[in-house]
């Protein structure tokens, strides 16, 4: 079976079905060799388009076409394709195989080497499958309805795999394919696929978390990230800029610090991290949340990224810690005092409402006799954020940058509201909803919304 002659291009996820399309490509070859042999020897041959006996209306070579479509169609409702769904599920193949050549091309493009003429002969494969006319097949084995395959107009539901703007790119890039002439200029296109966007689950997704299944650690993508933009955060001007440099340092691949983000509660520290994240996207960078029970994770998922072209923040949000908790100990090995030296494209990026993460007693201050060496339970509690090099401070607004806040929100929403009446109503939300904050702002704002108070 010709996929079984791939080089470079193997172990799909969802390799099953493509062995059965193959197989019922081969026979349907097979049967026509039958055919044409028999025509040369002085039979009737395929009169009228009509297979032999023992071609036409194969049962189980129907059902197994059936089943492939049953399949494909699944696949469309899951991933969200459109469009020709055997050229997306041969699209789908392509951008997730994760093998020596596309890892070496993420993000950095075209390499040299004899590699190139190994993924070469499997790409001369993949575009004989895209090239390839169902046209005989089904009107040999009498399945017309394999037309719907080829030409599938999705209602456009959430993908359970990707979101849209994933979904949109792999039938995209499914179009270009069928639009190359030759290997060579398919293979071109993969490539500066693989540049631009990578290969696999970390090219085509931004943010990650951590699960466990039956082989271990797995970092496993997070589908809806919320589309936040730095812009979006009225104010902290300075905070969000030194939040930049470290970043835009990091993913030039120029020294840059492990950072934390500390303050008041609502006022904007996650978001910014969220900001980042799409805002850094398309240079390569990624982020892995890891919540505070799974830093024994931690050596594990760095093993899995570190060999990776891409820059990764792992991201801890609202991290603190009580005085019984002592998973911060796992968190400063993996930072900075164990053995094996950290990454240069991973960085930790936390945020807290704790100024030092671990709580802190009066006790640890004064010394008291209970305690045989005092400085040094305080030199504990200081070691972990000290292995942060940049700290931001995000502060609650005052009630004028409040009520700044509040307009500038309202004007982006479109809130039809005189100004005082807004102000005023504003300062009655913010009384009983949690105080000043750019969180309760926002959520005054969606409560107006929620009231239709728009222009």
């Amino acid at each position: 079976m010709r996929e079984k002659e791939l080089i470079v291009y193997k172990d799909f996820e969802d390799g099953g079905l493509l062995d059965d399309m193959v197989w019922l490509m081969e026979q349907y070859a097979a049967c026509g060799q039958r055919e044409g042999s028999r025509g040369d020897a002085g039979g009737q041959g395929n009169i009228n388009g009509q297979g032999s006996a023992d071609c036409q209306g194969n049962a189980g070579q129907r059902s197994l076409l059936y089943g492939c479509m049953h399949r494909l169609l699944e696949m469309a409702g899951n991933h969200g394709f459109y469009g020709n769904l055997w050229h997306c599920y041969l699209t789908n193949l392509l951008v997730n195989n994760e093998n020596t050549y596309s890892k070496a091309c993420e993000i950095r493009g075209e390499v040299e080497g004899t590699i190139n003429l190994a993924v070469l002969h499997d790409i001369i494969i993949f575009k004989e499958w895209y090239d390839y006319d169902f046209g005989g097949l089904m009107e040999e084995l009498g399945v017309r309805e394999f037309e719907l395959i080829l030409h599938y107009d999705s209602c456009r539901q959430e993908s359970k795999v990707y979101n849209t703007r994933i979904c949109k790119r792999i039938c995209d890039l499914a179009v270009r394919f069928t639009q190359n002439h030759s290997p060579e200029e398919m293979k071109a296109t993969l490539t500066e696929f693989y540049k631009e966007y990578g290969v696999g689950k970390f090219g085509l997704h931004k943010a990650f978390r951590i699960a466990h299944d039956e082989k271990g650690v797995n970092i496993v993508p997070i589908l809806n990230i919320a589309h936040v933009h730095l812009d979006d955060l009225v104010g902290y001007e300075i905070p969000k800029q030194k939040l930049v440099e470290n970043t835009e340092a990091f993913v030039a691949g120029r020294r840059a610090n492990n950072c934390l983000l500390f303050g008041d509660a609502g006022t904007g520290k996650s978001s910014s991290i969220k900001a980042i994240a799409n805002a850094y996207y398309d240079k390569g960078l990624r982020i892995i949340e890891v919540y505070k029970h799974q830093f024994q994770d931690l050596n594990d998922v760095i093993a899995q990224v570190k060999n990776r072209n891409y820059k990764f923040i792992i991201y801890m949000d609202d991290l603190s810690f009580e005085e019984f908790e002592t998973e911060y100990k796992y968190l400063k090995a993996v930072i900075e005092g164990g053995l094996e030296k950290k990454p240069e494209n991973v960085l930790i990026y936390a945020t807290s409402n704790r100024r030092h993460l671990i709580k802190e007693s009066f006790a640890d201050k004064e010394g008291r006799r209970d305690q045989l060496h005092a400085s040094d339970t305080v030199q504990e509690k200081l070691s972990l954020v000290s292995r942060f090099g940049v700290t931001i401070f995000f502060c609650a607004p005052d009630k004028k940058q409040f009520q700044e806040i509040v307009s500038t929100l309202a004007d982006r929403y479109g809130i039809e509201m005189p100004k005082e009446e807004l102000l005023l109503e504003a300062n009655k939300w913010e009384l009983s909803h949690g105080g000043l904050s750019g969180r309760t702002a926002q959520q005054f704002i969606d409560y107006l919304l929620g009231k239709g108070t728009m222009k």
